[in-house]
């Protein structure tokens, strides 16, 4: 996709640092197949934190929804894989997202339609960045989900510690994200975002109340020159840091994948 995007550059950091979520998220809570969306019981998932869908296309190509040719006309003319999410039922994208701030709100919405249907099977995730939590929106919309008792709905906090401008503790302090959200009466959580048991764990299980996921995370984990690196929040990348890329993240070069 980086390749294939070209001078447009791409969000590599927060792509990597939320790849494992958004893999067992889509692949073994959700179970994305091509009738999901068919499904009425089915879970929605909202990326806020839209930069990143670039993890989303490459599980949707995992799960056999979006093919290798697709995968190439990332961000090219007259694609459908846009540089943030654009709804699309054939690709199982439910929302249109990425303006930051937005997407717990619009979770808070969706989780409390699902109840008054009596959809209790149903829940709605929100993936959102630890950057993106210096809106104001963000807890506007986390004391109406604790008001509601929405136990529909789960957020997950990319907590990479790095947002466009920096570090996101000198930006805006955030100080410690579960005294927050605890304080707004949501239920919280800490794991290791990298850590795919904690992952499938923490997402399959069912709550009583609106529950925050606070996944601890690296941003662009797996590649050297990008990890903790706020240059590659989003940039365009070289042939030689992409075959570079390919040898960290695989053991070999990309002709052998």
């Amino acid at each position: 996709m980086a390749e294939a995007a070209g001078n447009s550059g791409m969000h590599f950091g927060g792509t990597l640092s939320m790849i494992e979520i958004i893999a067992v998220l889509y692949l073994q809570v959700m179970k994305i197949t091509p009738d999901y969306l068919n499904d009425e019981r089915r879970d929605r998932a909202i990326i806020s934190k839209g930069h990143g869908i670039p993890a989303v296309y490459a599980v949707l190509h995992q799960a056999g929804i979006i093919t290798d040719d697709e995968l190439k006309t990332f961000k090219q003319n007259e694609t459908e894989l846009y540089g943030h999410p654009s709804k699309n039922k054939r690709l199982c994208i439910e929302f249109s997202s990425g303006s930051l701030g937005q997407g717990l709100s619009l979770g808070v919405g969706t989780a409390i339609a699902l109840l008054r249907k009596n959809n209790n099977n149903s829940r709605v995730f929100v993936i959102l960045g630890d950057g993106e939590c210096d809106e104001g929106s963000v807890w506007e919309a986390a004391m109406s989900a604790a008001k509601f008792n929405l136990n529909n709905l789960v957020a997950v906090i990319d907590k990479n510690k790095i947002q466009y401008d920096g570090d996101t503790e000198e930006i805006m302090p955030l100080l410690s994200l579960s005294d927050k959200w605890k304080s707004f009466g949501w239920n919280t959580l800490s794991i290791d975002g990298h850590n795919i048991i904690e992952c499938e764990q923490a997402l399959s299980t069912r709550y009583s109340k609106p529950t925050v996921i606070i996944a601890n995370t690296v941003k662009g984990k797996g590649i050297s020159f990008m990890e903790n690196n706020p240059e590659w929040h989003h940039r365009q990348m070289t042939k030689t840091q992409a075959a570079q890329a390919w040898q960290e993240l695989n053991g070999e070069d990309q002709n052998g994948i």
